[in-house]
């Protein structure tokens, strides 16, 4: 697979991510949804952290969450010049199709989630409580590096009250699959879940 074909998948990827994304910004209030089918939502939230909005300061108490914020996106923007690399190699020493593809969505997905992180907070309005404009006359909610990812797919596909005897949750009420999440988020799985899978493939001894 030529580096142009890996090109045009990430861009393909990254219009997908952030029309979705502007979309549900300028039409939805944070926390607002719709629901598509009774095991499907769009569901507006915002993730100022990593995965399942956890940030770098619940681990390291003594770094304010801005701090830990700014030093997560510097990171992600490092991470993708590393993968931007990467990629560029794959393609030059004509690795496998599964390789470079696995790679190519793992880039767009991390660049569209930079995307948000980096330019969102400048571009556009808060969404609480309101639906947000872009570009708004007084300024964007945040500054530079401290914007918050989009997310809005939600699959609530089905709830359960765990026993009393279940280990650790007993007693709870069980949400299977809880986590809402973005396009970014679904290529960047797949691409991870395309190199476990097919590692053999993707990284064949040649």
């Amino acid at each position: 697979m030529s580096l142009k074909k890996s090109v045009f998948l990430i861009i393909s990827v990254l219009l997908i991510d952030q029309i979705s994304k502007i979309y549900i910004k300028t039409h939805f209030a944070l926390h607002e949804s719709v629901d598509v089918f009774s095991w499907f939502k769009i569901y507006f939230i915002e993730n100022d952290g990593m995965a399942w909005g956890t940030k770098i300061s619940d681990f390291v108490s003594f770094i304010s969450d801005r701090t830990a914020k700014v030093t997560l996106t510097l990171f992600r923007v490092l991470a993708i010049f590393g993968i931007g690399y990467w990629l560029y190699d794959a393609t030059k020493k004509h690795s496998s199709k599964i390789l470079i593809i696995a790679i190519a969505l793992i880039f767009a997905g991390a660049l569209g989630n930079i995307i948000d992180s980096v330019f969102y907070g400048i571009l556009f309005e808060d969404s609480s409580n309101q639906v947000a404009t872009f570009l708004p006359e007084t300024g964007g909610y945040d500054s530079l590096l401290h914007g918050r990812v989009v997310d809005m797919l939600y699959f609530p596909l089905f709830e359960l009250d765990l026993p009393q005897w279940f280990p650790v949750f007993g007693g709870k009420r069980f949400n299977f699959f809880e986590p809402v999440f973005n396009i970014a988020d679904m290529a960047i799985s797949t691409g991870f879940i395309m190199l476990i899978v097919f590692n053999k493939k993707a990284f064949s001894k040649h």
